[in-house]
């Protein structure tokens, strides 16, 4: 029997066919090789790149909402500018000729200026009394009053919503809105008539009582 021996340092000093094709598929496994490797590394690449998902936007408020902040806006802006007050001034003259009046028929300002600290009661109690007299001749003569209010003093009416505060003055607790129940304390009183007299051209109205010089 023949013994064969291998010498593995040998080197083969030609190529054949079987040759040529083994390194071949060893060239194209390698290729295969290094781009499934690159397509990797590309892959884990895109993933570190790849940026956040941005948080959802918030749902619209809904229509009706946005129609009455619009409203409410407008409401601000184009609310009307609330009027001035106007005064009006008051003409003296027929102040000081209502004054002159009580003057004439109740020696009014008499009695006011009057010191009545030295004087007794009784001795005021009469004087009082023709004051009063003359007063009331005179408003009477020169005006019209009737009362503002038709109901007896003490018994209880209901103002409304919206009752003139001009005529009616509120006192005590005045809690909340109307309607209000209240006692009627005072009537009231208003001038439905003047009938004070002309004054001629170059009157001083200031002058409400002359000076008298007895002859």
């Amino acid at each position: 029997m023949n013994n064969y021996a291998i010498d593995l340092s040998l080197k083969p000093t030609t190529f054949d066919l079987w040759h040529v094709c083994l390194a071949g598929t060893a060239a194209v496994l390698a290729l295969i090789l290094i781009a499934v490797l690159l397509s990797m590394l590309i892959g884990l690449m895109r993933c570190k790149k790849k940026p956040a998902v941005a948080p959802a936007a918030p749902a619209p408020e809904p229509t009706v909402k946005i129609v009455e902040k619009i409203v409410e806006v407008e409401k601000l802006v184009h609310a009307p500018a609330p009027e001035p007050v106007v005064l009006k001034e008051a003409t003296p003259d027929a102040a000081l000729q209502l004054l002159g009046l009580l003057q004439k028929e109740a020696r009014f300002i008499d009695f006011i200026k009057e010191d009545i600290a030295g004087f007794s009661d009784a001795d005021i109690g009469v004087a009082a009394r023709v004051v009063h007299e003359g007063c009331n001749k005179a408003i009477n003569e020169h005006f019209t009053l009737s009362t503002v209010r038709s109901e007896q003093e003490g018994s209880k009416i209901t103002l409304p919503q919206g009752f003139d505060a001009g005529t009616v003055r509120l006192t005590g607790n005045i809690v909340g809105n109307a309607p209000f129940t209240g006692t009627l304390v005072h009537k009231g009183w208003q001038v439905t008539g003047i009938r004070l007299p002309k004054l001629t051209s170059g009157h001083n109205a200031s002058i409400v009582a002359p000076a008298e010089v007895e002859l």
